[in-house]
């Protein structure tokens, strides 16, 4: 019988490959995980948590200014980008602390040192060899900039969290959630905003209503949205960069962002030499029980490119733990999970658009009010709530739930939690609305606006 240093080796210690561990180490299981950078992965160092906290900092440029309706005075406004960001900091390194004594609690091992595969149960760290029965990639992603003249003046996010100080004029290029959350972030700083796209509309997958009313708001808010608009070039001068774009326009700015996808972080891993196979962009290709073609190595989260949201990496940790030492075996359902785009303002989103229910459920009902929040009849205010109800009409059965305004993500997490259970519009019509909320409007939601 052979006999390995660990039954589990994690290789990242991101959201999934840290729950993972802890699970694996709780069944039994004797486990190590090696990381090269930080703990807590994309999301706690350079991804949701510092995003968010940076959107906050950037929404109370509207609310100093709202508060004048409701009689408050406030003086003169100083915004310091260098204290937010060390106490971003500061608080990151906290996260890194807990996530470190949650694995030392745990039992797991735990290697600082990239993580290099020798053969399809052995890992090498530091020069130094760690056999294993099983071994996990849970790697990430990492951000992408296509190749073009002087794209090495360019930032990604990564380098967005960390600039000395706040640009005076940034353009962001990309349509998908990264670029338009920092598009809000660096406008409501103050910063002059542009936003870049090459299709016709951002958002490329999500309810057009969402896309199209989003737009809307963000160029009340003074974001320039330049859409079919692609870079060609970009030139560093003493004024900053100057961006050349394919139609012939220059635009010039402080600071240019990319935000034009991510790929999965396998470069390098030693994947390919064992014979491991990939996608086209590098993905780890994997089964339902997250296997790879190589029996012992397997993968979760965003190293396997299917859905690339924090939750579903925590939950396929969970399900691949209990698969391999909890003794059950589950699936995970991909459908009806929901999402959020932190913008100024919020959009959040579970289930079918309405493009989608149209090709998939037949005859469908649409229900859809906008509306002015109650807190702008005083603030003053030009922005307007959407909320979105599509119905399979002869199931009777909710299908897709869709809103733009403040609080968006809070109030979908409950309605996600409705469809998920098979809600149908008669049980959203007989739920009493809590009153006066944005959220009352899912359940008074009467007339269809369209039937398809």
């Amino acid at each position: 019988m052979t006999s390995y240093d660990f039954d589990l080796f994690v290789i990242g210690a991101g959201s999934g490959g840290v729950r993972s561990a802890r699970m694996a180490a709780g069944f039994g299981a004797r486990v190590a995980i090696a990381e090269e950078r930080y703990l807590g992965g994309t999301c706690v160092n350079v991804g949701c948590i510092p995003k968010k906290l940076l959107l906050y900092a950037a929404h109370f440029s509207e609310d100093f200014e709202d508060a004048t309706g409701f009689g408050w005075t406030v003086g003169q406004r100083q915004f310091d980008w260098s204290t937010l960001i060390q106490n971003k900091n500061t608080e990151i390194q906290r996260l890194n602390k807990i996530y470190e004594n949650l694995l030392g609690k745990a039992g797991v091992t735990l290697i600082s040192g990239r993580a290099r595969l020798e053969t399809p149960h052995t890992v090498l760290v530091n020069n130094h060899r760690y056999t294993a029965e099983r071994i996990l990639v849970a790697t990430g992603g990492w951000p992408v900039v296509p190749e073009f003249p002087g794209r090495e003046h360019v930032i990604t996010s990564n380098e967005a969290f960390f600039l000395d100080k706040l640009p005076e004029r940034v353009a962001i290029v990309g349509g998908g959630y990264i670029a338009v959350e920092f598009a809000s972030i660096f406008n409501g700083l103050g910063s002059n905003t542009t936003l870049l796209y090459r299709g016709p509309l951002f958002l490329r997958g999500f309810d057009d209503d969402l896309r199209q009313n989003l737009a809307q708001e963000m160029s009340k808010r003074g974001v320039k949205l330049c859409f079919n608009t692609q870079v060609a070039a970009v030139e560093k001068g003493g004024q900053g960069l100057a961006i050349k774009c394919h139609d012939g326009k220059t635009l010039e700015v402080d600071a240019l962002m990319y935000a034009t996808g991510r790929a999965p972080n396998t470069l390098g891993l030693g994947l390919e030499d064992l014979g491991v196979e990939l996608s086209w962009n590098g993905a780890v290709v994997v089964n339902d029980h997250y296997q790879s073609s190589i029996p012992s190595i397997y993968g979760i989260g965003d190293v396997t490119h299917r859905l690339n949201l924090t939750p579903v990496a925590l939950a396929e940790a969970m399900v691949l733990t209990r698969i391999l030492y909890g003794g059950g075996y589950s699936r995970l359902d991909y459908s009806n999970i929901p999402a959020c785009i932190f913008s100024h303002p919020n959009v959040a989103t579970v289930g079918l658009t309405e493009e989608q229910a149209g090709e998939h459920c037949g005859e469908i009902n649409v229900y859809r009010s906008s509306f002015r929040p109650l807190k702008h009849t005083l603030s003053g205010r030009d922005e307007r709530t959407m909320v979105k109800l599509i119905v399979e009409k002869t199931t009777d059965r909710v299908v897709g739930a869709h809103m733009l305004g403040p609080d968006a993500g809070e109030i979908i997490q409950g309605i996600a939690i409705a469809i998920k259970a098979g809600a149908t519009k008669s049980t959203f019509d007989s739920t009493l609305g809590i009153h006066p909320t944005a959220a009352e409007e899912f359940v008074t939601l009467r007339q269809p606006v369209t039937g398809l």
